[in-house]
């Protein structure tokens, strides 16, 4: 006869071994952060100064100066026109390299592997560091600036297209191919329709990534409004530094606006 008294076990989520392994891992993480901030120079005193300062800068900057308001809108719209003839080059560049870098479109291993390894070249590098390469190449400019980007967009606009193709469903693709059709119109009826809402949805992203990008691509002398930012920077002039970062927080907003109304009507 079974006791009224007896109770169940007790249920847990973890295992004890699982908690202890759980328990060793907050124990490295811990540590980890601590030799990290050990490892670095911080002055410490400057971190708890950096309120003060930080409010000094803010009084500094108030009223912003609307004096070169005009030079900072053509420098906006150029802003504007780098990330969108970057994105549009990137989308063009990118759909062959996602069509070799997708297991089941590459023709063989050599091409799978050069795709792949044109995506992870590209993301990589990041886009600061690709317009000072391209600076030296080109100058600076507008064209460094989009160079850099188009580079940059590239292997993010590859790889999700990539996989994209790699999550077709395969029976459009045998059944077009059973019929004869050719390798173009496999691609064209079969793949392109499936994959549209991605590459639709990524375009759009990687546009408005790229806008915020190209603002600060003149701090290296790649184009853009960050020229007259790091101008006004250099000289002191904080109240047209404040505008200028005025101009650029409208223009994300804006950006953000744009894609959202335009991943409506499309996706």
């Amino acid at each position: 006869m079974v006791s009224m008294d007896a109770r169940p076990d007790e249920w847990a989520r973890f295992t004890p071994r699982q908690r202890l392994q759980r328990f060793a891992i907050f124990l490295v993480t811990v540590a980890a952060v601590a030799w990290s901030l050990g490892s670095i120079d911080i002055v410490w005193a400057w971190v708890f100064d950096a309120p003060q300062q930080m409010g000094d800068l803010i009084g500094r900057m108030a009223p912003p100066d609307f004096t070169n308001i005009g030079p900072i809108l053509r420098v906006l719209l150029e802003t504007v026109n780098i990330a969108t003839i970057a994105t549009a080059v990137a989308v063009i560049l990118s759909l062959p390299v996602a069509y070799l870098a997708a297991q089941n479109t590459t023709p063989n291993a050599a091409t799978l592997w050069l795709a792949r390894l044109i995506l992870v070249s590209s993301r990589s590098v990041n886009t600061i560091i690709w317009a000072l390469l391209f600076v030296a190449i080109f100058g600076p400019g507008a064209m460094a600036g989009i160079v850099a980007i188009t580079f940059r967009s590239l292997g993010f606009i590859g790889k999700l297209l990539g996989e994209a193709i790699e999550e077709i469903d395969r029976r459009p693709v045998e059944a077009l191919t059973a019929t004869g059709a050719s390798r173009f119109k496999v691609i064209l009826y079969a793949i392109v329709p499936q994959v549209m809402p991605t590459f639709w949805a990524v375009s759009i992203l990687r546009w408005d990534i790229n806008l915020r990008e190209s603002t600060v691509l003149g701090l290296v002398g790649a184009g853009g409004i960050g020229i007259i930012l790091q101008g006004a920077i250099d000289t002191f002039n904080w109240r047209e530094a404040a505008t200028v970062l005025l101009a650029i927080l409208a223009l994300v907003i804006l950006g953000e606006l744009v894609s959202a109304w335009v991943r409506r009507r499309i996706i």
